[in-house]
């Protein structure tokens, strides 16, 4: 079967739901992009107190309490632990560039 032999109210539907995919996508990403932005912060902050770019304390926490609100939202929780283990690698990187960034401008 073609996508050109689906009912119409068969496409109707899916296109519809394909249209809250997207939305849910957009969220999603300017979530994100919101989320990073706290993080930079976090970042420069921790720079400028000479404080670790990564705390696994904290980091763990978060997993816990993430895992958790999977759980609830019946969503795997080790996609969400996964996924807030691929966040957490990209915000390290981003606080272990402004380390270095402030301390290169420490030095000039």
């Amino acid at each position: 079967m073609t996508t050109n032999d689906i009912d119409d109210s068969v496409r109707g539907e899916l296109d519809r739901l394909r249209q809250s995919i997207d939305n849910i996508d957009a969220a999603v990403i300017h979530m994100l992009a919101e989320r990073f932005k706290c993080t930079q912060e976090v970042g420069h902050l921790k720079a400028a107190h000479q404080l670790p770019p990564a705390d696994p304390a904290r980091e763990a926490r978060q997993i816990a309490r993430l895992r958790q609100l999977a759980e609830n939202a019946r969503l795997d929780p080790a996609f969400a632990e996964k996924l807030l283990n691929f966040i957490v690698a990209e915000v390290i990187r981003h606080h272990e560039r402004i380390a270095e960034e402030s301390a290169a401008e420490d030095r000039a």
